[in-house]
């Protein structure tokens, strides 16, 4: 199979880079490039500098490591500059500093500015975006695009001097008018409906959604306001039918006015169009669940089918069906979806499927990314099969000063066909916990020979 070609208007993330930023000291970079260990199948030709020239790009990257490496950092450091660019302008004070989350296990992270920077293709032109800032300001933030191969300033901004691109001047004029220096100049650009830099927020806040358990109840939520549309019910049993769980139908039932709104309340933080702290309400009130969503799932038996209360639902099956809605969602928009702990609660087999998806041209037409961290050797396969490539694997572990380092497997040279599941767990590449066996017999030694209660 040859790789695919993007259609116009779609767009796909190429690199996210970050400095000083939760568990990362030093500069991190995550590249979604394709290169010469690529499956050619997964790959994604996109136009690059010009609209003449083309380079591969990965749907899919996976990171595995052990407990506490940073796994979850790296995902949360992408949703912390989404949050920055989408929340700067509309919900700062003027005096109100910016939320960071600087490395804190080398006594100046907090003194130090963070960086973050992303790479990516929107509507057929690479874009450069980036800023860096501290707890009270931005201190510098740049935008460039190649529409014709060469680099063209969108922007640079340097503390409080801002300079323009050559591109719709007055309305960048205008921004700077209503610029607070605790505000991104992206963020502020929205709000004056900036042509060129429009689309550049609107894909932080359209493409890039981020799912981990503080956001499970807006997921689920997102799934069963999928199940009144007739065109997304479909796909969403699709999918149900498909994990086994022998799930045969669901029904909706009619929700009162004040937990409807609630639930749109919820949509609306998932999709970034508001803030909230992420545990399934925005207004202060005890967090939605899933039966508030009034779902109820039938289940195949003997006596033919049953429809079972929620609170009788497996946490698998919860799960599931809370990463369903943003999976479609994805796909149709050709979004990157960030999932922190993928193989939390689901098999396998399961995790593999979401993965699949994202692979298959014939499942992701649209160039959407999956970005995940797991525990699941399975994905990296052995020496027969594997479902990621070798270029789509990522570890993370910890370095002598408590920081996380991020590298790929490509960097040690994997060969065609290496059983890279069973080297990981052997510990060939690194990233696995460093555990004394003897050690633990002794401490677990200690606990039984202690005094009875």
């Amino acid at each position: 199979m040859t790789p695919s070609v993007i259609t116009r208007g779609s767009s796909m993330l190429l690199a996210f880079r970050a400095e000083n930023a939760r568990s990362f000291r030093e500069e991190v970079e995550l590249s979604l490039l394709a290169t010469r260990l690529s499956d050619e199948e997964v790959v994604r030709e996109i136009p690059w500098r010009d609209r003449n020239r083309r380079i591969g790009v990965l749907s899919v990257a996976g990171i595995f490591g052990a407990n506490a490496s940073g796994k979850s950092n790296l995902l949360k450091a992408m949703d912390d500059m989404r949050r920055h660019v989408l929340a700067s302008f509309r919900h700062g004070r003027p005096s109100g500093g910016m939320p960071v989350h600087p490395f804190l296990l080398g006594g100046d992270g907090d003194a130090l500015p963070t960086t973050y920077e992303v790479d990516l293709v929107l509507n057929e032109v690479r874009h450069e975006y980036g800023f860096r800032i501290d707890s009270e300001r931005v201190i510098e933030e740049w935008a460039y695009n190649y529409p014709h191969g060469r680099a063209a300033l969108l922007f640079h901004r340097r503390g409080d001097e801002v300079q323009l691109g050559a591109a719709e001047r007055a309305k960048g004029r205008a921004t700077l008018d209503i610029l607070r220096p605790n505000a991104l100049y992206l963020s502020t650009a929205a709000a004056t409906n900036h042509p060129v830099l429009l689309p550049l927020y609107e894909w932080f806040m359209r493409n890039l959604l981020f799912a981990d358990v503080n956001s499970r109840a807006f997921r689920q939520a997102f799934t069963a306001e999928m199940l009144d549309e007739d065109d997304q019910r479909e796909q969403v049993m699709d999918l149900l039918r498909e994990a086994d769980l022998g799930i045969t139908g669901a029904t909706r039932r009619e929700l009162d006015p004040v937990m409807r709104e609630r639930i749109m309340e919820a949509l609306s933080i998932l999709r970034g169009e508001e803030e909230g702290s992420g545990s399934g309400s925005g207004s202060g009130e005890d967090p939605i669940e899933f039966e508030d969503f009034e779902v109820r799932l039938k289940h195949k038996s003997a006596a033919g089918d049953v429809e079972l209360p929620p609170m009788d639902e497996s946490m698998g099956t919860l799960v599931w069906f809370g990463m369903i809605g943003p999976v479609i969602e994805a796909l149709r928009r050709g979004s990157v979806l960030l999932a922190d702990e993928l193989d939390a609660s689901l098999h396998p087999t399961l995790v593999d499927i979401l993965v699949r998806l994202f692979q298959s041209t014939e499942s992701n037409p649209r160039r959407a990314q999956l970005i995940f961290n797991s525990h699941d050797v399975t994905l990296m396969g052995d020496s027969g099969s594997h479902t990621l490539g070798r270029d789509q694997i990522w570890f993370t572990e910890k370095d002598e000063s408590g920081g996380t380092r991020l590298y790929p497997l490509t960097d040690l040279d994997p060969r065609k066909g290496e059983a890279v599941g069973r080297r990981y767990l052997a510990g060939r590449y690194g990233a696995t916990p460093i555990v004394s066996a003897g050690q633990l017999e002794r401490i677990v030694g200690a606990i039984a020979s202690g005094p009875e209660e």
